[in-house]
């Protein structure tokens, strides 16, 4: 088992408070099979990625399905792989799937696209999501994030993922891409199919339990992608018929140089948006109310920064909510020619798996990384990516929506309690908690 690094007994008690190590129990065994999605519903493999990094950080890995890959493990190889972008593209495939030539151009979307030719359509949505223009947003997330605890903790007890972390993301992501209220539950259900792709709760084709052959032209190799293209085409008509300003309305602009996306780039497109803008934050706030139930101080400490309106340590609380969980738990890229990763030879055409949770857990980069520290400082995690050319569209708005619910959570909340088991995504892609029953103890007067 492997040991929480030493800390002096003499600390001052507010940096005690801010912190607690709760992954300690338990980091799962030290040699689970890192590609098997039913790993993961036992939680993240900490243990396994600890040996990794020590024993062998670039380690190879056999699929059952696949032909293989490399596992980069520690920080500086992923931060450094993650923006070479000449020698390990993307436009092979950002998951462990193989796919052969037709499905990629069926399927292709930006996240399939190394610059210039990503960075051209990255240009048509991103000055929505930029800091500034997120910051504009936040009476409205805050009003539905407001609308939506109030509702759930009219209950003593609900389930926080279904009550909460789900409703929030997807609102707002209908409200950026000019959809109805009415829609969002329809839209989280496709949302759950396309990256729940593998898990049964979700889809009933999830991959690598039932043959999915027929839908691999179909994005996420998912039949829920029959009704969001009929969705995005009716919206597209929409739009051409009475222009506003929201995202699909970008989206169908010409690009830089002039020149339109395609129908099937379109929808390819909105199918990401609908997938990435709602599972990733759900997960990463509803991981980060987990550890403060199971460490009331944790609770107590950010509820009075809250109240105090200490903002920075709210802004420090978020990252620290970021990294520890790191909801995508790697990016895959492909070598572009024969190669060297910390010495280990790599051949063109491997596929190298950028591993973030593990790199978000790196003792190299991260002290004490098993300790959920509220206040950790020098917190340049990889849950978003890092600053390479792939960053995530939606990072400065999932930072926002996490930070107002959980301050509008802690201004109304005095305990909660979780009140039964968690359980978790069938998924090596997407490590989410998909259910979180919780018990409200004691609320605000």
């Amino acid at each position: 088992m492997l040991q929480s690094p030493s800390r002096p007994l003499l600390c001052e008690p507010e940096a005690v408070s801010t912190w607690a190590e709760p992954y300690l129990d338990d980091l799962g065994p030290d040699d689970a099979n890192i590609s098997d999605h039913d790993v993961w519903t036992q939680g993240v493999p900490h243990a396994t990625f600890a040996r990794m990094r020590r024993e062998d950080p670039v380690a190879w890995v056999d699929e059952v399905d696949g032909r293989g890959y490399w596992a980069v493990t520690k920080y500086e190889d992923a931060f450094r792989i993650s923006r070479d972008t000449q020698t390990f593209t993307s436009a092979q495939g950002i998951r462990l799937e193989d796919m052969a030539p037709d499905e990629l151009e069926a399927r292709k979307t930006m996240m399939e696209m190394d610059p210039p030719e990503h960075t051209r359509y990255r240009r048509l949505v991103s000055r929505g999501f930029t800091p500034r223009v997120v910051n504009t947003y936040e009476a409205a997330i805050r009003g539905l994030a407001c609308e939506v605890l109030d509702r759930a903790l009219g209950d003593e007890r609900f389930d926080f993922v279904t009550e909460v972390a789900t409703e929030l993301p997807m609102r707002m992501l209908g409200r950026m891409l000019g959809t109805s209220d009415a829609d969002g539950h329809q839209l989280v259900e496709w949302g759950d199919a396309l990256l729940g792709n593998t898990d049964p709760d979700f889809t009933d084709f999830p991959v690598g339990l039932v043959d999915t052959d027929e839908f691999r032209f179909m994005p996420f190799r998912s039949p829920a992608t029959v009704e969001i293209f009929e969705y995005a085409a009716a919206q597209a008509a929409q739009r051409r018929e009475c222009p506003t300003h929201d995202v699909i309305s970008q989206l169908l602009a010409p690009t830089t140089d002039g020149t339109p996306l395609t129908d099937l780039e379109f929808k390819n497109f909105f199918t990401l948006l609908i997938a990435a803008g709602n599972d990733t934050t759900r997960y990463t706030m509803t991981h980060g109310l987990w550890v403060l139930m199971a460490h009331p101080h944790l609770f107590d400490t950010w509820r009075a920064a809250v109240l105090a309106d200490d903002e920075a340590l709210t802004a420090a609380a978020v990252e620290e909510v970021l990294r520890a969980s790191s909801v995508t738990t790697h990016f895959r890229r492909t070598a572009t020619c024969d190669t060297e990763i910390r010495g280990t030879k790599v051949r063109a055409g491997d596929k190298v798996v950028l591993y973030y949770v593990s790199a978000d857990h790196d003792d190299d980069r991260f002290p004490h990384p098993y300790r959920f520290d509220l206040a950790r400082q020098d917190n340049e995690h990889m849950a978003f990516g890092r600053n390479g050319p792939h960053l995530c569209l939606g990072a400065w708005l999932a930072r926002m929506e996490i930070k107002v619910v959980f301050t509008e959570l802690l201004r109304r909340v005095v305990r909660i309690e979780q009140d039964g088991p968690v359980e978790r995504l069938r998924s090596n892609f997407i490590s989410g908690i998909k259910h979180l029953p919780v018990r409200v103890v004691e609320l605000a007067a």
